[in-house]
């Protein structure tokens, strides 16, 4: 009984402790200091030895201008523990009340800590860096390594450079410390993207990066610089050039072909099929792996079929064949058999066909995530034909084998569409509510469009007359008649000319149009959107696909420009947005917005 009595009193102490830590920092973090100092004294004068608890306490003097108590509660704890992070703060005190002679003063006698005791060098380099004095933090981690030359502080040394504006010195030492290192090279390629391609963007470092690098692979034969080369290439999306190293590397080091299939993936991903194709038929020429030509086999089609003109329809048609005949029907031909139910149904409108593929593959010996894949299209190619429930059987089993998958949220969304282009809007905006919240961004953005889609236009006009002719649009799109969706939207702009469907429906029609190559006809729908719906949700989507076609398509940078200004400045919570300012950047060749 006396043991649960103390473990009662124990917990209570403890979840009081707690919520008086949570409650200093809410005052903190609300601003209201002289609250926040009393909490902090009290958890202070619980336990004397916490520094977070002291320094959060002496922050709040300073913040109320009591550098006198500050300094006196500084200096007795130095006295009574010598560490030299207190000296730092001595001198900070003093640097907040504008005395700069005194502040260098206690920041000199840090740094000759450290030469007495390199030891303390963590926690005065650390001090420094918090209090943004750079110049400072830089000459502790120096003198340390002066000090004890086992002392490895580069990687410090190299971020306070780049801070500093240093970055030749900053390029040189982390590839210096990367190449000595290696086991240190990943988080060193983290930092250094971040500053090629994060809020420190610019194309001075950049050029900076290309040059060393490609002198070090000048230099050095070492085929960790091609590995570091074809690292920077792929973060400037540069693959053509990647892939230069990684044929070099390869040359070298036949064993593992891992990094080009690798480098092929990023080039797809990035919808440069042009340098993927040449990666993958590399790949094909240089491998036995059976997987691996299957699966380098199903990629090429994949970017064929995309490709492709009605007329090229028939070779694809008969290459399909030949890949199954040479690899045969089995659970590792997956990938080809879907391919190939896909192109017949979408491609030759031979649904019947499609579906007799999937079924005779759901009788192989599939694992589940293969049985999967293989239900997802049979659920398609049913959704083609207007099987709706039908094609809603699949995808509800999808939901159901693989909860919380993936896959499964895949499914959710493809059965929430099908409700959509059903015209059940009721249930279908329920799901597409769901999936906003989705883990998989590119699902939740997705299911986010629909629902406002839905909503908004539901909200405009209770009989969902407008959004009915929209689904029937974008379900002809689906069935890949695109010339049909074309009629179906221009009808909807006629129907309902100023109404809420209008913007969206230029958005569509301007993308149908895109696919089609017809530039001219996608940016006067964008232009529509600009010039009369300036207010609405598309509007950044209007700007950010016309600069993009300005700049990939037409290679006009003048009138993609002020395009991309317009979405930093104008649209700063648009999904667009680090892109349009990436891209700007480029443009202008600095970081000036």
């Amino acid at each position: 009984m006396k043991n649960i009595f103390i473990y009662i009193v124990l917990l209570w102490s403890t979840l009081t402790f707690a919520q008086n830590e949570q409650l200093a920092q809410y005052y903190y973090d609300k601003g209201d200091f002289e609250k926040a100092k009393v909490s902090y004294e009290q958890l202070l004068s619980g336990s004397p030895s916490n520094s977070q608890y002291f320094l959060r306490t002496v922050d709040c003097y300073q913040q109320l201008q009591q550098f006198d108590i500050a300094q006196k509660a500084i200096q007795e704890r130095y006295n009574r523990y010598k560490q030299g992070i207190f000296l730092v703060e001595l001198g900070y005190n003093f640097q907040l009340q504008k005395n700069e002679s005194k502040a260098k003063d206690y920041y000199e006698q840090a740094i000759e800590k450290i030469r007495t005791n390199p030891n303390d060098v963590y926690g005065i380099g650390n001090s420094f860096e918090k209090k943004v004095l750079l110049e400072y933090a830089l000459k502790a981690y120096q003198t340390a390594m002066e000090i004890q030359p086992n002392y490895n502080f580069n990687f410090q040394i190299g971020m306070l450079y780049g801070q500093l504006g240093k970055t030749d010195l900053m390029i040189d030492l982390l590839l210096t410390e990367s190449y000595q290192n290696p086991q240190n090279a990943n988080l060193i390629q983290t930092q250094l993207s971040r500053f090629m391609n994060g809020e420190a963007d610019n194309t001075s470092f950049k050029d900076a990066m290309r040059k060393a690098l490609i002198l070090r692979t000048q230099k050095d034969q070492d085929v960790f610089w091609n590995h570091y080369l074809s690292w920077f290439y792929v973060q400037q999306k540069e693959f053509g050039k990647a892939f230069i190293q990684e044929k070099a590397i390869y040359k070298r080091e036949p064993e593992s072909l891992m990094s080009i299939v690798n480098l092929s993936q990023f080039a797809l991903n990035e919808d440069d099929t042009e340098t993927a194709s040449e990666i993958l038929n590399f790949i094909l020429l240089n491998t036995r792996d059976l997987d691996l030509l299957i699966q380098t086999n199903a990629r090429l089609m994949e970017i064929k079929i995309a490709k492709a003109q009605e007329k090229d329809y028939p070779a694809i048609d008969t290459e399909l064949q030949q890949l199954l005949t040479t690899y045969e029907i089995t659970p590792f031909t997956l990938s080809l058999q879907i391919i190939q139910a896909h192109f017949l149904a979408f491609n030759l409108k031979k649904p019947e066909e499609g579906k007799a593929i999937i079924k005779k593959a759901l009788e192989l010996n599939l694992n589940d995530y293969q049985q999967a894949d293989a239900k997802m299209e049979l659920g398609d190619i049913l959704l083609l034909e207007e099987k709706f429930n039908q094609a809603l059987i699949y995808y509800s089993q999808i939901q159901l084998d693989l909860k919380n998958d993936v896959m499964s949220h895949e499914a959710s969304l493809k059965a929430a569409k099908t409700s959509y282009y059903k015209t059940d809007f009721e249930w279908a905006l329920k799901q597409f509510k769901e999936l906003k919240s989705a883990n998989t961004q590119l699902i939740a953005n997705d299911a986010l469009e629909y629902f406002l889609l839905i909503n908004d236009n539901t909200v405009a006009d209770s009989t969902q007359t407008a959004l009915k002719q929209f689904a029937k649009g974008d379900f002809l799109l689906y069935q890949n008649k695109k010339q049909e969706a074309i009629a179906q939207f221009q009808g909807i702009l006629k129907t309902f000319k100023g109404q809420e469907i209008e913007a969206v429906t230029m958005l569509r029609l301007g993308k149908i149009y895109e696919s089609l190559a017809d530039y001219s006809a996608a940016l006067s729908q964008y232009q529509q959107i600009i010039d009369h719906h300036s207010d609405g949700i598309y509007v950044d989507e209007a700007l950010y696909f016309s600069a993009e076609i300005y700049n990939d398509e037409l290679k006009d940078t003048e009138k993609a420009k002020p395009l991309y200004e317009k979405i930093i400045f104008n649209h700063q919570d648009s999904i667009y947005f680090v892109d349009a300012r990436k891209k700007y950047r480029q443009l202008r060749g600095d970081t000036n917005l």
